[in-house]
């Protein structure tokens, strides 16, 4: 029998009037916080008008059961992040009588939608939204979805933003107004683009600038010096790659067509592995700083399971530009 849809933390939040923090504190009675007796009832009031449960482990104890929450590897992530938010979300569920189980991302997603139907989870979580019949079926279920980019993440959800900011920033200040974007072909690898895209649209009307020209240029390198020859012709003098392996096509395109970078055309990367020492010449590109961005999404995900737990301490800015030749 499904499930009907029950209220979030968030909802609560709305409803009170504060933050979903300020919720996860009240209801969970967690010490240390000073929170005014007023706002203490107008969130339990909230919580009591919604219906809304908080904690989760004490609900599946009712059940009958000691709960479980799919945690979402995708194809592509930020390198190891994935995997390392996964495996210290793990061990803070485990504190309250939650598993959570690795369900890794395929081509139709199929693993996740019958992980959703049949293992009855009380959450899912992951880099990323859900798509297609998991969705509609989390949805149906009434599940609460937790993802990087959620609101319920704020300090997260603007990863992208912050990205954005630092290639414009950067571009501007080698003399580049007109910018580029650079695609990659694999079509599972779209939403990852669309993700960094989105951040430096923002950032280039922030300071005015045209919105960037995109291109989308194949694994393969076959098509990549006729979309850098497009670019020039457009007056683009700089292009940013969805990925730094994207921004090695580019580079190959750049030679292919008998151009120079950065003389000619500047590439920036994103995600810093380690091949972008040694491209010719040396890459530009934006990296993560990972302890921080994993202490801060299990922080945010215990709060938007309504867990109580140690908060994260404040670490400023998750990304940090690594400046090289290639700009």
């Amino acid at each position: 029998m499904k499930r009907s849809a029950r209220p979030t933390r968030a909802d609560v939040a709305r409803l009170a009037k504060v933050s979903t923090a300020t919720v996860s504190y009240v209801l969970n009675n967690v010490a240390g916080q000073r929170i005014s007796p007023q706002t203490q009832r107008a969130v339990r009031e909230a919580a009591a008008a919604l219906g809304y449960r908080p904690n989760l482990a004490a609900r599946n104890l009712v059940i009958g059961g000691s709960g479980l929450v799919l945690y979402i590897v995708p194809q592509m992530a930020l390198g190891a992040l994935a995997m390392e938010v996964g495996s210290r979300l793990t061990t803070a569920l485990a504190r309250h009588g939650i598993v959570m189980s690795l369900q890794f991302e395929t081509e139709d997603g199929a693993n996740i939608a019958e992980a959703i139907a049949g293992l009855d989870p009380i959450a899912v979580a992951g880099v990323f939204p859900l798509t297609g019949a998991a969705l509609d079926l989390a949805g149906a279920a009434g599940l609460p979805q937790i993802h990087l980019g959620s609101a319920n993440l704020h300090t997260l959800a603007a990863l992208h933003l912050e990205v954005g900011r630092l290639r414009v920033r950067h571009l501007l200040a080698h003399g580049h107004r007109r910018l580029g974007f650079a695609y990659s072909d694999d079509p599972k690898l779209r939403l990852f683009g669309d993700y960094w895209l989105e951040g430096l649209r923002v950032a280039a009307r922030d300071h005015e600038l045209p919105d960037p020209v995109v291109g989308e240029v194949g694994a393969d390198g076959a098509n990549a010096a006729e979309i850098v020859r497009s670019w020039t012709e457009r007056g683009v003098t700089a292009v940013c790659a969805q990925s730094d392996e994207t921004a090695f096509v580019v580079l190959h395109g750049i030679r292919r067509a008998g151009l120079r970078c950065p003389q000619d055309l500047a590439v920036m990367g994103v995600d810093a592995i380690g091949l972008g020492i040694v491209s010719d010449p040396p890459l530009t590109t934006v990296g993560f700083r990972a302890a921080a961005i994993v202490d801060t999404a299990v922080d945010s995900m215990m709060s938007a399971l309504g867990l109580p737990h140690e908060p994260a301490e404040e670490h400023g800015e998750f990304a940090i530009l690594i400046d090289r030749d290639s700009v």
